[in-house]
This record gives C-alpha cells, structure tokens and sequence, in this order.
C-alpha cells in the first residue's frame, strides 16, 4: 500500500498537506493540490490506516462491551429478543459515534474481567452484572465504564448505569391484575437478584398495598436447563389450579408458559391469565398476544453509549443514574373483571 510519504513526493508537497485532505481538512489547501491528492487516492486504492491514527490520538476507537449470561438459561445469549436488541442499539450507536465494538459474553465474572483487562478498549459498557460483579469489575479494570440494567448502590459508588423502572413496572402490572379481579397471583422467576429482584419487590408491593399477604407460596422459582424448559414447564403446570394470574419476570418465560399450558389443554386467559415484562417480539406473536410492560431496549443501549462517550471525551455526564420509563401493553392474556381496592 502507498504510505502518505511516498504520495507526497511523487506530488512534490508536504505529508501535511496530504493528511489533510486524507482527513478532510482542506481548509488551507488549495483546490488544485485538494483534487491531485483525491486523484491519488484513488488510482491507489488507499485506505487510511485506523489504527496508526488512533495511536497518534493516544485511543484505541474500541468500546467494549461485556455482558453476563446465565448458563443454565442460554446456550447462545443473543438468540434472546432482549440481548439481541441491545446489542444492535449498542453497535450501532457506537458505529455512529466513530468507534468500534467489541463484544465479551460469559457466565463467568471472573473470566469477563481477565478478557477485558486485556483489551485496548477507550471504555466498556457493562450488562448483566449483580453487585459482586460491579465492585470486583470496578477494581481491576479503571477504564470509563456504564453499566446496563444494574442494582450497584451497595458495592460501586459513583457508578453510571441506565436501566428501566423495574419495580414500578412490576408494580403497575400487578395492580392492573387485582383491578380485574385477581388476588390469587404468582411472580415467576429463574432468580431473586438484579432485575428480577427489582420486579419481584414491586410485584409484593402491589399485594401489600391491597391488604394481600405475601408468601413464599407466591414464588414460583423457574429452573431452565438451556433450551429444555421441560422440568420448569412442568412445575409451572403443577401450580395452575392454585392461581389465576402469574406475572412472569420476561416475556421470555411468559411466552414459553403461555404456548405449554395451551397445549396441556389449559384455557389463557379463561383458566389462567399471563402477563410478561420486555414487550418484545415473543409477546406479540403468541396466541392470544401477551399483555406485558413495555421497555425501550434500543433507547437504553443509546443512552448508555452517549453517557460512555462524554466520559472519554471528559465532559459533564449529568444523571449519573437513569431508570427509563415504562407502560404497560394490554392484549389478549388477562381475563377480565371487576376488581378490588383500586
């Protein structure tokens, strides 16, 4: 490949001159040379080289981004609507940003930081990590970083994140049941920590604020196996008779039920009503179609790219914590009625 050097002398000017227009700053050369160096870049088929460029700046042009996944509950973690949805918002927004992503993703703290660590990355974006992850994350690496989706406050002080209003939203969509006549209500989950802590808080909120006493009888643990859900599904079934309404952690689940117990033969909503939480494309292709809570996967991994970015170029990144907005979606898996105390 030809090397500025050598473009420049065989135009009897200076390398300057040539970076220049190389990187469109043509201010202070003339429209003549401006064309002759365009001319040679193109018979020479030349590419700049990146990553000289990015040294000479003293950056790499990477952002990294890290994300944990439950082994028992993904073989392939981007097969996930939800993974897969931030991970474009991400990438795209990086791209847009002139960076570069690069993608980690384990179930292994431990693995996730000596991987990281040794990446040339001018800052990381985090997804997925619980509060012991957060603050052994936080000591070995000392890069700019914004987490995704994290509940921090006990271990990483001062830390940047963008999540959604879990609690509340877990809140709204099991009040939004008791107004339809449910009060024998299941939250189902694959774990009690992180986010689905934060849904399971205001999924006992709601009950409490109605005079509904919360017991471990309301917690349904889910056990995922990779992609066999056969021994959860089954235990799901089990509990059908005890309830009327389960409010899932992730459309995921809610979707994965919803089609077992129609086919065991189980009426939705008539038998039992299902709700989710994600709004993603699983609660609109079943049948009947998932009443859930809405979040915006894409706007959070913007959000968490633009918070990443002012902190490499040391500008004031003002919220240091966000927790977007939620709604619910009301659709076909609710069985309606009068309810009680709202």
């Amino acid at each position: 490949m030809i090397t500025i050097k050598k473009m420049a002398e065989l135009l009897g000017t200076s390398t300057t001159t040539v970076s220049n227009v190389i990187h469109g700053k043509t201010g202070e050369v003339s429209p003549a040379m401006v064309e002759k160096v365009q001319q040679l870049l193109l018979e020479y088929d030349y590419v700049p080289n990146i990553n000289a460029r990015n040294l000479a700046r003293n950056k790499s042009g990477i952002i990294g981004l890290a994300m944990k996944a439950c082994r028992d509950k993904y073989e392939n973690f981007i097969k996930d609507p939800f993974a897969g949805e931030l991970t474009g918002a991400v990438e795209s927004c990086v791209r847009a940003g002139g960076y570069f992503t690069m993608l980690y993703i384990s179930d292994d703290i431990t693995e996730i930081i000596s991987s990281v660590a040794s990446w040339n990355v001018d800052g990381l974006i985090l997804h997925g990590m619980q509060a012991e992850d957060g603050a052994k994350i936080t000591e070995k690496i000392k890069k700019p970083m914004v987490f995704i989706d994290c509940y921090l406050e006990e271990t990483v002080p001062d830390y940047v994140n963008v999540g959604s209003q879990d609690r509340k939203g877990c809140y709204d969509i099991t009040r939004y049941l008791i107004g339809h006549g449910h009060e024998r209500i299941a939250f189902l989950a694959d774990n009690r920590f992180g986010v689905d802590f934060e849904r399971l808080k205001g999924f006992q909120d709601a009950l409490r604020e109605v005079g509904i006493l919360y017991t471990e009888e309301h917690f349904i643990m889910l056990q995922p196996n990779g992609d066999d859900l056969s021994k959860t599904l089954d235990d799901v079934y089990k509990k059908v008779g005890d309830f009327t309404a389960f409010v899932c952690a992730s459309d995921y689940y809610a979707a994965h039920i919803l089609n077992d117990l129609k086919d065991r033969g189980v009426k939705i909503p008539e038998d039992i009503s299902i709700v989710g939480f994600d709004d993603n494309v699983y609660s609109q292709i079943v049948r009947p179609a998932l009443t859930t809570v809405h979040q915006d996967v894409t706007e959070k991994g913007s959000l968490a790219v633009d918070k990443l970015l002012q902190m490499i170029q040391q500008e004031e990144i003002g919220e240091r914590i966000i927790r977007l907005p939620v709604e619910i979606v009301e659709r076909d898996s609710v069985k309606k009625g009068k309810g009680m105390h709202v």
